[in-house]
């Protein structure tokens, strides 16, 4: 049995690739719902809608739990999927509390960059609520950078431009951690870590999102010791060119440190 993993395109690799480190031991489904991407200017109920085709599916294969690897997609389905179907369902959520508590003593503020719905939803509001008691996180929304991941727009000229009309808005001093609220945007990080200030930290919640997959496959004894990390990649449009491409961004996030320098 495979443990699956969903996204809109090709964003959810990141988190592919840390549930291989992670986990190597268990083999992957990796499906991205290409016919719909990107799922962050949409409307919560088309998303639901979007989420529900994909799982249809996704359900075709032998699964054991399934890996929402999409922040927007997480706020959107994640609980109504989970009160419909007995497999585990882990989803994504920005790595606000960390990054708040990263904060909590040096008095810098935290960025955190996502998709418009995601900052939208309850869900996230009521994070930043919950965790964030001294009123030190502010919302970026990149609408646009989810078409650049998916164009494979990874010239260190254009983003530049892209990230600094972005950011001008914000004085960079005054924050501590930037958090890359969106499974895409870790596509990015090199780039960003060049771009901002020394002292700001970049986090993505992809290692806390696995942590959590491994510790429910333990305790519902689903943890696997017999697989190879191998990994089964699938799209809603089934076409030929998007597979290659989603295992070409896979290999050079996973292998690289500097994705921008390889993707062509």
């Amino acid at each position: 049995m495979r443990i699956a993993l969903f996204d809109s395109g090709l964003g959810g690799l990141t988190v592919l690739s840390e549930a291989v480190k992670q986990l190597p031991k268990e083999d992957f489904l990796f499906f991205a719902d290409t016919l719909h991407v990107p799922y962050g200017t949409k409307t919560k109920e088309q998303v639901q809608d979007f989420v529900r085709e994909s799982l249809d599916q996704i359900l075709k294969e032998d699964i054991k739990a399934l890996v929402i690897a999409c922040n927007t997609a997480t706020s959107a389905a994640a609980e109504e999927l989970r009160q419909e179907y007995s497999f585990p369902i882990i989803g994504m959520e920005p790595a606000v509390k960390p990054a708040v508590e990263m904060n909590r003593e040096t008095g810098k503020r935290v960025l955190v960059a996502a998709t418009p719905l995601t900052l939208h939803q309850s869900k996230y509001t009521q994070l930043v609520s919950r965790v964030d008691d001294h009123s030190i996180v502010d919302s970026l929304p990149l609408p646009e950078l989810v078409t650049y991941c998916e164009a494979m727009q990874f010239d260190p000229e254009v983003m530049t431009a892209y990230f600094n009309e972005k950011l001008s808005p914000y004085h960079l001093n005054d924050y501590g951690t930037l958090v890359l609220g969106c499974t895409h945007f870790p596509f990015y990080k090199p780039l960003l870590s060049r771009i901002l200030p020394d002292h700001i930290k970049i986090i993505d919640g992809s290692r806390g999102t696995i942590r959590r997959l491994r510790h429910v496959l333990v305790e519902k004894e689903l943890l696997g010791n017999q697989g190879s990390g191998d990994i089964r990649f699938a799209c809603s449009s089934q076409d030929p060119a998007y597979l290659l491409k989603m295992q070409l961004a896979f290999e050079r996030f996973h292998n690289c440190a500097d994705v921008m320098k390889v993707i062509k």
